[in-house]
């Protein structure tokens, strides 16, 4: 088979204005970036339009090459259009941290990608640019008004806000800032997280409209006075600057898939240090323009599918209709105890022992309220038997509906079973009203309690001291009601990226909080997870190239 940059080169696009067609948006409502990509603007986000079905794609617990949640979602818009359905896949963008780093690209795989991959995977119309801009733009307004203010007395007793980059950089995860002569500015300690880290990415995602993004952004806590006093962005005097550096990224991506059917790709990933989700305002226009939208929560349903649920359709008031969760038979021959070099053998007991990470995966999404269904992606050397296997435990033992997807290497032709089970589950038996894991009223430690007990397993959760005193700190400044976004590895239930399969009964530790007043949730960093990834020894950029006009090496 072609490889996937092969693939999208031989793909013919239409010009994004017929794409938009397609979906009843008009050419004088884009802002073209080329012939293939354009900006929606917020206008298009009508509640008065009809919604369509929302489908979340999620998946079990992730190997280090992933599941294929990207494929799966843009696979079954492609499988749906071709029963003749108007569907819409609805996805994040990817970030430059693992395409250069361990990962690869991340538009999808096969004939099952969006496109054009590599403007996708690289700048694509700025907007991580922007988010990265905005905020270094920040720290660099708060040092500058900590150092001309300071012969009146201005100090703050704590900064807050660190800075970002969209490159996974472990050198830069703890720095010291302002060395040198006193004109240099203030030495502080600070450090850089990654682009998706950022809270202004999160207000991204999480914004309603302009005003809701402005209302957000002039709330961000940037650190606290030696009384004690917030200091935020209002303070600073700086939302207008940073709106104005946001206001195209506010808007969402038209892009296409290999069969041109449309594509809304914006906000940012990483459900293991962010919530993980697109933007509201992306999935509100995939709605407003669908029959059926499918979105995408990232890594596994512990983490992207949780925060879906937890943190994005609390606010939002968004309901899945129904969730596909996305399993391989590598994926559960790695929690079923076989070693990650050998998983892509044959091994049906190796499968049969893993099969409890997809079991606690699904009772845990049967406890939302969703309808759910498995999707086996179909990867070459997976056997007959252990599909077959998989088939009798879920529709036997679990009591969910099987399908194979085939999309990777067969496009919509190879979805049309897919869609068809999803769109007949949704008529048949749509998913219930959510059922929240914890309420508003709940205290910061109850709610991290209730995620970690309740979807992960922990039998104890201990907070470190310095969560302790930002847990005090932020329920006295009333931010108590916020939902939580708890930072783990995506490798495991556990704190701990080595410990594979059901794992449960264990201690999870809250390390540490971070404050996002403006994002409105409570960060809780657990274990040793890290907001700036670092390079593995052999990085993907040492196999990306550029020659005669074309990039290979980005998947």
């Amino acid at each position: 088979m072609k490889k996937d940059i092969e693939i999208a080169h031989s793909t013919r696009l239409e010009r994004i204005e017929r794409v938009a067609a397609g979906i009843g948006i008009a050419a004088d409502d884009l802002e073209l970036y080329g012939k293939y990509i354009a900006k929606l603007p917020l206008r298009l986000v009508s509640p008065e339009k009809r919604r369509g079905k929302l489908i979340l794609v999620t998946a079990i617990t992730a190997t280090k090459a992933g599941i294929g949640k990207t494929t799966v979602s843009i696979g079954l818009a492609l499988g749906l259009n071709k029963l003749g359905r108007r569907a819409v896949v609805a996805l994040r963008e990817p970030s430059l941290g693992p395409c250069f780093g361990m990962k690869g690209g991340a538009a999808g795989g096969g004939y099952a990608q969006v496109l054009p991959m590599e403007r996708i995977n690289l700048h694509f119309t700025g907007d991580f640019h922007a988010i990265t801009s905005a905020h270094n733009m920040i720290a660099a307004l708060l040092d500058n008004y900590i150092y001309q203010h300071r012969a009146e007395g201005f100090a703050l007793k704590e900064v807050l806000w660190r800075r970002v980059l969209d490159v996974n950089d472990r050198s830069l995860r703890q720095i010291v800032t302002g060395l040198g002569p006193a004109t240099n500015g203030v030495p502080a300690e600070s450090g850089f997280d990654i682009t998706p880290a950022s809270e202004l990415m999160a207000i991204l995602c999480l914004a309603s409209s302009e005003d809701d993004m402005r209302r957000r952004v002039e709330n961000i806590l940037l650190g606290f006075t030696y009384d004690g006093r917030p200091f935020t962005v209002k303070d600073l005097g700086v939302a207008g600057a940073v709106m104005a550096l946001l206001k195209d990224a506010m808007e969402p991506n038209l892009v296409q898939t290999t069969e041109n059917t449309p594509a809304i790709v914006h906000g940012g990933p990483f459900a293991n240090i962010a919530h993980g989700c697109n933007s509201l305002l992306a999935t509100e226009m995939a709605l407003h323009h669908s029959e059926y939208t499918i979105t995408e929560a990232g890594f596994g349903a512990d983490l992207g599918a949780e925060k879906f649920y937890n943190i994005l359709c609390r606010k939002s008031g968004l309901q899945p209709d129904l969730t596909v969760i996305v399993a391989t038979a590598q994926g559960l021959k790695m929690h079923g105890g076989v070693p990650v070099d050998d998983i892509r053998r044959p091994n049906p007991e190796g499968l049969r022992h893993g099969l409890a990470n997809l079991d606690k995966h699904v009772a845990n999404l049967k406890a939302f309220g969703q309808t759910v269904v498995v999707v086996f992606n179909h990867f070459d050397g997976d056997t007959d038997e252990e599909m077959a296997m998989l088939r009798a435990h879920c529709e036997q033992t679990l009591g969910v509906p099987f399908v194979i997807n085939d999309a990777y290497a067969h496009g919509g032709q190879g979805a049309i079973e897919m869609a068809r089970l999803v769109a007949d589950t949704i008529e048949r038996q749509p998913s219930e009203p959510l059922r929240l894991t914890y309420d508003d009223a709940d205290s910061i430690e109850e709610k991290i309690e209730k995620v970690a007990k309740g979807i992960y397993g922990a039998a104890r959760v201990t907070f470190a001291a310095p969560a302790r005193r930002r847990i005090k700190q932020l329920t006295e400044l009333g931010m108590g009601h916020f939902p939580v976004c708890i930072a783990k590895t995506q490798f495991s239930f556990s704190a701990d990226a080595k410990q594979y399969g059901a794992v449960g009964g264990f201690d999870f530790l809250i390390r540490d909080v971070v404050i996002n007043a403006g994002a409105e949730m409570v960060v809780a960093i657990a274990g040793d997870i890290l907001r700036m990834p670092g390079l593995p020894k052999d990085p993907q950029a040492n196999h990306i190239e550029y020659a005669n006009g074309e990039i290979t090496g980005l998947s």
